[in-house]
């Protein structure tokens, strides 16, 4: 008898997850919109897109605290993830839309597009020591029953 997918356990891969590597790359990307958006006389719209960079990385810092703390049940359930997951997500849009709609006349907008590319600066962050790995070692995947089989 297979378990039903919402009764399944949770599997999380090791990732590669540095917060502080993060945070600075965040500061230094605030620190050149705020330039860049200053000489162009918007120095807000920097400000915000570091304010998007920040409930980025607040986010990622509580998915991993949500993994961890999950996970080291007896038996974590994916609708526990699951749920978590989108109460989280729900709050930091309701905050990033928010402050892009209160503040729309002083570049909130940028929060949201701070928010964009902390989600590809994270991505690449983790997936890049990963891929180095593999690249580096080998990928050690099992033969298939198919290709065991000679099939041609």
């Amino acid at each position: 008898m297979t378990t039903p997918a919402q009764d399944a356990p949770l599997v999380f891969p090791a990732v590669a997850f540095r917060p502080v590597r993060l945070l600075i790359v965040c500061l230094a990307l605030t620190a050149l919109a705020v330039a860049a958006f200053w000489f162009g006389g918007q120095p807000l719209w920097g400000v915000f897109f570091g304010v998007g960079l920040g409930l980025g990385l607040i986010n990622a810092l509580l998915v991993r605290r949500a993994v961890e703390s999950i996970t080291a049940e007896d038996h974590p359930l994916k609708k526990k993830m699951a749920l978590n997951s989108a109460t989280r997500l729900l709050v930091i849009t309701a905050i990033g839309l928010t402050v892009a709609f209160v503040f729309k006349a002083h570049g909130g907008l940028a929060v949201l597009f701070g928010l964009a590319i902390f989600q590809a600066l994270l991505v690449m962050s983790t997936s890049i020591p990963v891929l180095r790995k593999i690249r580096g070692e080998g990928l050690d995947v099992a033969a298939t029953d198919t290709e065991s089989k000679g099939d041609d």
